[in-house]
């Protein structure tokens, strides 16, 4: 069972790949200053450029871990969330309130995806 690394510093991998599985590192907001929704688009969209890079895509996803700032906000990441998931294929997933690492982060997104058959 080999084991894949991209996107490597010293400090961590974006993506590692074992065994036909793609696990991903925690995706935060390129902007600080947007709203809840905007961030988690654009975590989204750094979420489907990552798996794309590793060869599969959001229709193979397994599970997510999602963290957000506040849960006052919830409504407004699950809008973006539900325009994104792919309808009938939703991964088992976990939201949770959170202090994330930048206090203008207010979302950060893992997920774990199948590599397609064949």
């Amino acid at each position: 069972m080999s084991l894949t690394l991209h996107d490597s510093n010293a400090r961590m991998s974006q993506i590692a790949i074992h065994n036909g599985t793609v696990y991903l590192a925690g995706q935060v907001p390129s902007d600080g200053s947007a709203g809840m929704k905007t961030q988690t688009e654009q975590v989204l969209a750094r979420i489907d450029h990552l798996l794309e890079q590793a060869g599969t895509s959001k229709d193979q996803l397994i599970s997510a871990q999602i963290w957000v700032n506040s849960m006052a906000e919830f409504a407004e990441m699950n809008e973006a969330w539900d325009a994104w998931v792919t309808p009938g294929r939703p991964p088992v997933r976990a939201a949770v309130e959170a202090q994330l690492a930048k206090p203008e982060w207010k979302v950060e997104i893992m997920v774990v995806a199948a590599l397609p058959e064949g």
